[in-house]
């Protein structure tokens, strides 16, 4: 684990893992890594019983670093991809005790899959939340699959595919968040609520938390890996990559369709 992306520390049974990737914490494959190795560790400690997600940055996560797809072979972005949603759907699955997001600030792209990994989301009021990949031309792929799950096709589409950001409002009216709380907050209520959590009999929890995550799974896997395949075919067109280099150049793209 990278003590330069990931911060790790235990307290009182519960263990924070906070992003730390500076200016906003664009996702790398050594920063998911960091994240990977910080949930696997505190999988294996038996002192941890409830686990928050937190940023050492003013923003979430910002989403993709687009060095990861700009240029790149869709092989190379799939490695990523298996890694962002794969491993941290595993990883997440078989925690065996909750975990918890604290977000406050911008959360987008990337940053909505490690979110929505945790069992719950707690965000500040000045929060914004987006699928933005749509306009760089590429698609939020996994989030056909979560989203839509989460807050219904009708409320999903809007936002996966206009890519305008929303408010906490917005997204606590969607079913997105656990709860909204005051702007600077959401870190000390996830504290407050992991420490409940914690509280509990640590065997009934991995139990019941295993049951619920069998429950809820509805063949999640396999519809991961479509999303995935998906993604990795978007990121070779050549829209897709105008998309990412007009972006970078801070220019309008010039979409050819193909």
């Amino acid at each position: 684990m990278s003590s330069d992306l990931v911060r790790y520390s235990v307290s009182g049974n519960i263990a924070e893992i906070m992003l730390d990737r500076p200016p906003v914490n664009a996702l790398s494959m050594d920063l998911i890594d960091a994240l990977l190795a910080a949930l696997s560790k505190a999988r294996d400690d038996e002192a941890v019983r409830a686990v928050v997600i937190g940023s050492a940055q003013k923003v979430f996560c910002a989403g993709l670093d687009l060095d990861i797809v700009r240029g790149k072979p869709g092989i190379e972005t799939k490695k990523f991809l298996e890694r962002l949603y794969f491993a941290l759907n595993d990883t997440q699955y078989r925690m065996g005790k909750p975990t918890i997001a604290a977000v406050d600030g911008a959360v987008r792209a990337g940053g909505m899959t490690i979110a929505i990994s945790c069992d719950m989301i707690i965000a500040g009021d000045a929060c914004t939340f987006g699928y933005p990949e749509i306009d760089v031309g590429l698609i939020p792929a996994i989030h056909f699959v979560q989203l839509p799950r989460l807050v219904g096709k009708h409320q999903a589409f809007g936002p996966l595919f206009l890519g305008e950001p929303f408010d906490a409002a917005t997204a606590f009216r969607m079913g997105l968040l656990s709860e909204v709380v005051p702007k600077g907050t959401a870190l000390n209520r996830a504290r407050e609520i992991a420490g409940k959590l914690a509280a509990k009999s640590p065997i009934v929890m991995k139990i019941g938390r295993d049951a619920f995550m069998r429950a809820i799974d509805a063949d999640f896997r396999r519809s991961v890996e479509n999303a995935a395949e998906s993604f990795a075919l978007v990121a070779t067109t050549q829209d897709c990559q105008e998309g990412l280099n007009a972006f970078v150049e801070k220019r309008t793209p010039n979409y050819r369709g193909r």
